[in-house]
């Protein structure tokens, strides 16, 4: 289970770099971060990677989901989360490769989770299970369409959607390789079954066709030889 130790990280970066792009203010702490203005970017690798402040009422990647369905997207990220740590332990003896793609997910779940569940209050604009997830991370990729809307930039993600994606095609790397490998084992399989089956080869199978042919002549040379015995008793009698 030490490999929770990486989600752990994974859910404080992605925390604290939502909390500084958002900005807060905890006065009894005396903490006050101004944050960036909603909307508003800062180019880092000129126009191809920026900070972009924007919050997201739905899914991740900037997939907007109905009203009505926040409350059963957040519980479902719970229960998935949950799941997870419950199928973590239960491989905790598997591969690191595995596990190292699992603790990637659930960082990912929890971290957009926070923001569901908590920013909501904690921001006083919505009830529990009802924030909007922030995300800043803009990247300029190519063109692409999903689910009916054309991206001429890749949607807008965070920390926690990275991990997310990370941890699938690390899943689907992981069960590739598996399949190879079931692969090779079944080949090896019949191999050894074919070499541990004796072959017979025609000269063998004559050979043992003619010492079938022969037992049977010398039991017909014996009762021919048994014969001219009992005609030569009865003529001395």
């Amino acid at each position: 289970m030490r490999v929770l130790f990486v989600s752990l990280f994974l859910i404080i970066a992605d925390q604290v770099s939502k909390l500084m792009v958002k900005g807060f203010s905890i006065s009894w702490l005396g903490i006050d971060v101004e944050g960036m203005r909603y909307g508003s970017s800062i180019n880092l690798i000129g126009d191809f990677f920026k900070l972009t402040f924007v919050e997201n009422p739905g899914m991740a990647f900037g997939i907007n989901v109905g009203e009505y369905s926040k409350l059963f997207l957040s519980l479902f990220s719970l229960f998935a989360s949950i799941g997870l740590v419950v199928y973590l332990y239960k491989v905790r003896k598997q591969k690191f490769i595995l596990r190292f793609a699992l603790a990637l997910i659930f960082a990912g779940a929890v971290g957009n989770l926070v923001d569901r569940m908590f920013y909501g209050v904690f921001f006083d604009y919505a009830p529990l299970f009802y924030g909007k997830v922030v995300d800043f991370m803009n990247v300029d990729f190519f063109d692409f369409t999903i689910m009916g809307h054309t991206y001429e930039r890749w949607p807008i993600f965070n920390i926690a959607d990275s991990a997310v994606t990370v941890g699938v095609f690390l899943l689907l790397f992981v069960q590739g390789e598996d399949k190879k490998k079931e692969k090779v084992e079944d080949e090896l399989t019949e191999e050894v079954k074919d070499t541990s089956e004796p072959e017979i080869s025609e000269a063998e199978a004559n050979d043992t066709e003619s010492g079938n042919d022969t037992t049977g002549n010398n039991e017909e040379l014996k009762e021919t030889v048994n014969g001219e015995n009992n005609n030569r008793e009865e003529v001395k009698v």
